[in-house]
């Protein structure tokens, strides 16, 4: 239901005043004179705004995964105190992990 709401929103540049029961696109109420916009082409919308969604999995995976800043900054300390590499070697890890697709 979500990305048919967000594809009507989007659509009507957010003017648009409906409701959508149970998520289904045949059961979409036009309010307070909102012009009805054509299934197909709300579906178009929904189904870009979900590609889109789709195509950033691996970031909102990476965000999940990465240190805190606050983690990262310390980590960075330690590598140039150190000598070493753990920041750089974690963050790889990660990229490793959660690819970015091509």
């Amino acid at each position: 239901m979500a990305r048919i709401i967000e594809a009507i929103m989007e659509l009507s540049g957010g003017t648009a005043e409906v409701g959508v029961k149970g998520g289904d696109i045949n059961k979409i109420t036009w309010m307070n004179g909102t012009t009805p916009i054509p299934k197909a082409d709300i579906q178009a919308k929904a189904n870009e705004l979900q590609a889109e969604y789709d195509a950033q999995e691996y970031a909102r995976n990476r965000k999940k995964a990465y240190d805190s800043v606050g983690d990262q900054l310390d980590q960075l300390m330690k590598d140039m105190r150190d000598g070493t590499t753990t920041h750089q070697e974690s963050c790889e890890a990660v990229k490793a992990k959660y690819p970015k697709p091509e």
